[in-house]
């Protein structure tokens, strides 16, 4: 009949066949009276009766039993199992092959267990694919794509290679960085609004806080384009209501969003262009594509929907099926034509740091080279660490200013770490950041001091 595309992103797993989209519901289960329901069904249920509900069975994909009582005669598999059954229902009649495109969080060991599954259950997998991959369509001419996606528990950040075509370089996950992060939040936030406007707490009951979370979407929607939003809601025949501006929206989680950019700032090393690929379900956050071009730099790409499902679609027929069986593909060729990115020249950055401090004592930076290490050597500006702590390299790393950024060029063993993650060599800097080195390690942060003239 044709080929069925699958993305298995846990907030929204969506079926497309070439004409249309099939299927698209999260990865949510409710167990309640032995009857176990999945996706939209049980979300809808899901502050109403929360003891029931289970919504890590696609990231954590294994056969041991689920320590929750209510659920010990299942495992994550089961659940997967009914899930899968139900979006094969959906989808059987419109094509008789299925490739799937995978999230970084699912590992070899959870790619098998999905291909017994669906082995057993008669779906027709073909072929898997990096879902970052597929949904590269093109490439990105002198720059290094990152693509950003949100899955219900993380943020799935993936560093593109193009040596010819997209290929995965590296992949994060930034956990309690996903969508159940970002809307418990923003519940919590708009409560908290709605109690000081009007006097009424949408989270005092499981009933009102299932409407809050209902209308949520479209809150959402009205902050990414507007500069107020107006938050309605009818209890028992009476009507709430509450007032935000947009930008109140966005710092509920902004503390959310500013581990994404920490985690995606280590995997740009010192002197590449950012372009970075969102997918619209990121993009559909108020202020976080803004606010990943403002303190990432480069430009900001935003995908169509069901671009992953999409790019397997359209490419499928290029790849090599291995004779051995079903293998993960981390590489295809472009579809579509390349992009030239528009780079403006390096000026001093907003924020540029002037000095890093240790213990209280803070050290000048400029365009002298300053090391850090165990060992200094004559002539070089050093700052000599104490040798007793473990993972400390004679000359671990070093910071200058050049080219109007501030650098931090990594020359350990060890690593060497920006704001809790590994840097990739070098990466560039700004007031705020801290670098760790060592275990536990010394901890440095980056200031900027500001002179009595203002500069």
């Amino acid at each position: 009949m044709g080929l069925l595309a699958a993305h298995l992103n846990d907030a929204g797993i969506a079926v497309l066949s070439e004409e249309r989209l099939l299927y698209r519901q999260p990865g949510f289960a409710l167990l309640e009276n032995d009857k176990l329901i999945t996706g939209n069904a049980a979300l809808a249920e899901a502050r109403l009766k929360p003891r029931h509900i289970q919504n890590h069975y696609w990231d954590q994909l294994g056969t041991e039993p689920l320590a929750d009582k209510r659920f010990s005669h299942l495992s994550t598999a089961d659940l997967v199992s009914h899930q899968l059954e139900q979006i094969w229902k959906s989808a059987a009649d419109h094509g008789d092959e299925l490739v799937v495109a995978v999230p970084p969080y699912m590992n070899n060991e959870n790619l098998s267990l999905f291909l017994g599954i669906a082995s057993e259950l008669g779906v027709p997998v073909v072929a898997m694919v990096d879902a970052a991959v597929a949904a590269t369509r093109r490439e990105y001419r002198d720059a290094v794509p990152v693509h950003v996606d949100l899955s219900l528990h993380g943020a799935a950040l993936t560093r593109i290679a193009q040596p010819g075509q997209a290929q995965v370089d590296r992949s994060e996950i930034v956990a309690s960085a996903g969508m159940l992060a970002l809307y418990d939040a923003w519940l919590r936030g708009m409560a908290e609004a709605f109690v000081q406007q009007s006097r009424f707490d949408p989270l005092h009951t499981a009933e009102t806080e299932q409407l809050l979370l209902n209308r949520m979407n479209g809150w959402l929607r009205d902050a990414c384009s507007a500069e107020a939003v107006t938050l309605e809601l009818e209890y028992r025949n009476i009507g709430h209501k509450a007032e935000l501006e947009s930008l109140e929206v966005i710092a509920m989680v902004a503390p959310i969003y500013q581990r994404i950019i920490s985690s995606l700032r280590a995997l740009y090393r010192a002197g590449e262009t950012p372009a970075l690929q969102i997918c619209d379900r990121a993009a559909r956050m108020p202020g976080l594509a803004d606010m990943l071009g403002a303190r990432v730099g480069g430009e900001v790409f935003i995908l169509e929907p069901g671009a992953t499902a999409r790019g397997v679609l359209a490419r499928y027929r290029e790849t090599q099926k291995d004779a051995s069986g079903i293998s993960l593909i981390r590489q295809l060729a472009w579809d579509q034509s390349a992009v030239e990115l528009e780079v403006e020249p390096t000026s001093a950055a907003e924020g540029q740091p002037t000095h890093l401090l240790l213990d209280n004592t803070a050290y000048a930076l400029d365009t002298r080279a300053l090391n850090l290490g165990t060992q200094p050597v004559a002539g070089e500006r050093f700052l000599d660490l104490p040798h007793d702590m473990p993972g400390v390299s004679r000359r671990h790393c070093s910071l200058t200013i050049r080219g109007g950024q501030c650098i931090v060029e990594d020359h350990s063993r060890y690593g060497t770490f920006l704001n809790g993650h590994k840097i990739d060599g070098s990466a560039v800097l700004a007031a705020g950041d801290r670098l760790r080195i060592g275990t536990p390690g010394f901890e440095l942060q980056l200031i900027a001091v500001e002179a009595p003239d203002g500069t």
